[in-house]
């Protein structure tokens, strides 16, 4: 059985970084057409920014991700806990 999609998931970035890359591409080129009228290049760049938060995130979750890889002993990629930079 599959799990039910939340109803927040789309809001919250569920969609995969090459899914949202794609159509953010997609919602540029409509709206460098110049052919629309005003009130769908407002939804277009509503749109667009929702597009661009959703990659800001995946990205910053990656490079978080990436910061945390360490070697273990026996020399495998393990996560470790992730460690802020804050000067007292």
């Amino acid at each position: 059985m599959s799990k039910p999609a939340k109803a927040g998931d789309a809001a919250k970035g569920g969609v995969p970084f090459e899914e949202a890359l794609k159509k953010l591409e997609g919602v540029v080129e409509a709206m460098e057409a110049d052919n629309l009228p005003l009130e769908n290049l407002l939804a277009k760049y509503e749109e667009g920014a929702r597009l661009v938060k959703i990659c800001q995130e995946k990205l910053a979750e990656a490079e978080v991700k990436i910061q945390q890889l360490e070697k273990n002993a026996a020399g495998e990629l393990t996560l470790k806990p992730f460690e802020t930079d804050v000067a007292a």
